[in-house]
C-alpha cells in the first residue's frame, strides 16, 4: 500500500518511490512502505529532526544499530557522512534497507549486516544511531560506547519514558556527556558526546 509524501522537521520529505523528486530544497528520503518504519514513528521523526542540526556529520563514518529500513542512515548520508553500516536482526528489515539503499542511489556507501552489535568487526565510528528499546540500550552501554570515536556523536532513541534517567546513566559511565534529552509522548530520544 502506497502512502503519501510527508515532511519531517526543516530538512526532509519522506517519499515513496513513485513520487516525483522534491522540488522545495527539501532532501527527499525514498522509502518502500514497510513493517519497519517509514519516519512515521516519534522516535525515527525525533532522530530526523535532531540529524539535520547537528554539527560534525559531513564525512562521519556512521553505525545504525537496529537500522530496519535504513531510514537514519540514509539520512546521515544525504546530510554529508561518508559511509554507514547498518545492522539489523531482522532478516526482512536488512532487505527492506538494501532496497531503500538502491532507491536512494546510496546502496554503494552502506555495508548491511544481519545481527547484533557483536557482528560488527569496525572499532570506530563518528558518529552512532541507535533507535530500539532502552533495556536494550542498557545491556549495550559498555560495548556501544566502546564503538564510539573520542568526540564523537551518539544519538539514542527508542527509550521509553521509564528508561530514560538509567539509559543515561549508563552512557555517562561510559564517558558520554548528555546534550540534549527529548521526551516525546511516550517514548524519549537523548543526544550525547563522547569526552575527548
Amino acid at each position: 500500500m502506497n502512502y503519501k509524501p510527508f515532511e519531517i522537521g526543516k530538512s526532509f520529505r519522506i517519499t515513496p518511490p513513485e513520487c516525483p523528486a522534491s522540488t522545495d530544497n527539501r532532501t527527499d528520503l525514498i522509502m518502500q512502505r514497510g513493517a519497519f518504519g517509514s519516519g512515521e514513528h516519534e522516535t525515527t521523526e525525533s532522530c530526523l529532526e535532531i540529524l539535520e542540526c547537528l554539527e560534525g556529520i559531513n564525512d562521519a563514518r556512521t553505525l545504525d544499530l537496529g537500522s530496519g529500513t535504513g531510514i537514519l542512515a540514509l539520512a546521515a548520508l544525504k546530510l554529508g557522512a561518508s559511509h554507514a553500516v547498518c545492522v539489523d536482526i531482522e532478516p526482512k528489515a536488512v532487505i527492506t534497507a538494501k532496497i531503500n539503499c538502491r532507491l536512494n542511489h546510496l546502496a554503494d556507501r552502506i555495508t548491511h549486516i544481519t545481527g547484533t552489535l557483536e557482528a560488527v568487526t569496525e572499532e570506530s565510528f563518528d558518529l552512532i544511531l541507535a533507535n530500539i528499546y532502552g533495556d536494550i540500550l542498557l545491556t549495550l552501554a559498555e560495548p556501544l560506547a566502546a564503538k564510539l570515536k573520542s568526540g564523537g556523536i551518539l544519538l539514542l532513541s527508542g527509550i521509553l519514558w521509564e528508561y530514560n534517567f538509567d539509559v543515561r546513566q549508563a552512557y555517562e559511565k561510559q564517558g558520554c556527556k548528555v546534550v540534549k534529552n527529548r521526551l516525546l509522548e511516550e517514548f524519549s530520544t537523548i543526544l550525547f558526546t563522547k569526552d575527548e
